[in-house]
């Protein structure tokens, strides 16, 4: 369970520190403040929004301490001062420091007027709280070009925090303007015209006779989107710069890309990223388009890729738990056998007794010293039959697309998937095996498998509710895409404590797949709900989407 915990919180920093970063460079380069002057309601709600990532990093990074020391400590108690002299506490004890002073110095910025040593002390520490993060990379542990590594990994995560961080405080600052532009005004003001965004041209305003004073014009928000497509971009070629050159040192040759888990989750990353980037160029190209029109596709656009570069920042933290491909030797698959788990065969449509199951199988609790072929039987069962509701729900999307009625409660065929799983997940759990239901949640499987089930109950009802005009669209439309988006990347830092690291590759290497499409259909729902009757395109393509997630369940194999 440590191992799964600790990719989520570093999942969490990582997302946090970039809002952290690109919160200061969306402020510094986009808004461009003045020093010494007021800060504006947009920056100073930029710098609040710093001011509270850096907190709940700094908490986060904390965190991931007290789970390390718990996993290594014992009946004796923890090792607090050995663990205090090893290079990971004092990595993150300095992170912990540097996370409390950034969001001091934003609160501080947000608030009153400071001058230019306050905005150096703000920026310097924001580089410094993502870039420290590459000495807990798997460059601190490489014999050869360390520093090379270092110095890469550094500028691969400061780019990623720049981007997506921005787009984070760019989604902010477009709520900021859509409530500014609601909010009533005074008859004054209405006279005067409409309100003008926040942001900076410089012009003199004569003060007096014989005196002139500097005064800030709001800029368009068509100003403040270029400025930060440019900022974006480069961003964007660095972090593909640097993530290309990590990736040869760190994958090796092409066949470990598919050979190994880390090459997986490599491509996995890659593919997410060519998703963002293709948003990436629609935005940029209505950016370039300036149009009325395009402002709202923009908007929508950006919250998308936002939300898939939030879970690209998910799988960058599980490979922190993953040996780097170019060292797994041994125990390496080959294309042919990670091809095989994908080739179609007969779905399995009958389960081993389950007696016979726990007989063969180790406990529960016990560690995994071995994979009876019972377990793999049971647990391709499991996915087969998973794969058929998974089919039915997606073809009954499709039907209710395209108009069948009686169609639109596909929903509930989630219900039957929720109890079907929560039954057969875990055999020697409760409600069929001896462990009992509190005490099988020490393991991190069986944790992940019921959050799983949970989620899938969420998404049953609410979409259910939704589509029969139980609930309103607004909100509870959104709790299906974002508990997708929530599932599919949950499930690329899902993993299996087994023994043996080729079996256990072998074994989730249909994970990564199912976790994109999983991310796709939830942002695709998201897309289709934020630009209605803009295209059909969204739609489909999370529908789509699901048929997908069906089949590949139906060719699950595990020998």
């Amino acid at each position: 369970m440590a191992g799964f915990v600790d990719v989520l919180l570093r999942g969490a920093i990582l997302v946090l520190t970039s809002l952290v970063l690109g919160g200061v460079a969306w402020t510094r380069l986009v808004l461009r403040p003045v020093a010494g002057d007021a800060p504006s309601p947009a920056a100073a709600l930029a710098l609040g929004g710093v001011a509270v990532a850096a907190g709940l990093a700094s908490l986060a990074q904390v965190a991931t301490m007290l789970v390390a020391l718990a996993e290594v400590g014992g009946a004796e108690g923890w090792p607090v001062v050995e663990f205090a002299r090893t290079t990971f506490a004092l990595t993150a004890l300095t992170r912990v420091a540097l996370a409390v002073a950034v969001g001091a110095v934003a609160l501080r910025l947000s608030r009153r007027p400071a001058g230019p040593g306050a905005w150096a002390v703000l920026t310097v520490g924001a580089v410094l709280l993502v870039a420290a993060s590459a000495v807990l990379s798997h460059a601190v542990a490489r014999v050869h070009d360390r520093g090379l590594l270092l110095l890469l990994d550094a500028a691969h995560q400061v780019a990623a925090a720049i981007w997506i961080g921005g787009l984070a405080h760019l989604t902010l600052y477009a709520a900021f303007r859509a409530r500014q532009a609601r909010r009533p005004r005074s008859v004054g003001a209405r006279a005067a015209g409409p309100a003008e965004p926040e942001a900076e041209v410089l012009d003199v305003v004569a003060a007096g006779p014989g005196s002139a004073t500097v005064r800030r014009l709001p800029a368009t928000d068509t100003t403040i989107v270029r400025r930060f497509s440019r900022l974006a971009l480069v961003s964007v070629v660095t972090l593909v710069t640097a993530g290309v050159l990590l990736t040869v040192r760190y994958v090796g040759a092409w066949p470990a890309l598919l050979g190994t888990a880390y090459g997986v989750m490599v491509l996995s990353k890659a593919i997410l990223l060519v998703v963002i980037l293709a948003l990436a160029a629609l935005n940029f190209r209505a950016v370039r388009r300036a149009s009325a029109g395009g402002e709202l596709r923009l908007l929508r656009l950006v919250e998308v890729e936002l939300g898939l570069g939030v879970t690209v920042l998910f799988a960058a933290a599980s490979l922190t738990s993953l040996p780097p491909a170019v060292d797994v030797t041994t125990d390496r698959a080959t294309v042919a056998e990670v091809m095989g788990r994908f080739v179609p065969a007969p779905p399995r449509l009958s389960s081993p007794p389950v007696g016979d199951l726990i007989a063969r199988a180790e406990p529960l609790l016990a560690p995994v010293t071995r994979r009876e072929p019972i377990e793999r039987a049971w647990s391709e069962y499991n996915h087969h039959w998973a794969g058929f509701f998974v089919l039915t729900m997606g073809l009954l999307a499709a039907l209710d697309r395209l108009g069948v009625r009686v169609a639109r409660h596909w929903p509930l065929v989630l219900l039957g998937l929720a109890g079907f799983l929560f039954v057969r997940n875990d055999p020697r759990a409760w409600p069929l095996g001896p462990a009992g239901f509190w005490e099988s949640f020490a393991l991190p499987d069986v944790l992940q498998h019921r959050a799983f089930v949970v989620l899938v109950i969420a998404l049953a009802v609410f979409e259910w509710m939704v589509r029969t005009d139980r609930l309103p669209d607004r909100p509870w439309a959104y709790v299906f895409p974002l508990l997708c988006a929530l599932g599919g990347g949950l499930l690329l830092t899902h993993s299996h404590a087994m023994f043996d690291l080729k079996d256990e590759f072998l074994a989730e290497v249909t994970h990564a797949p199912l976790g994109i499409l999983g991310a796709l259909v939830g942002w695709g729902r998201w897309l289709e709900l934020r630009l209605p009757g803009a295209s059909r395109g969204p739609g489909w393509l999370w529908t789509l989407g699901l048929v997908a997630m069906g089949l590949l369940l139906l060719v699950y194999r595990e020998a």
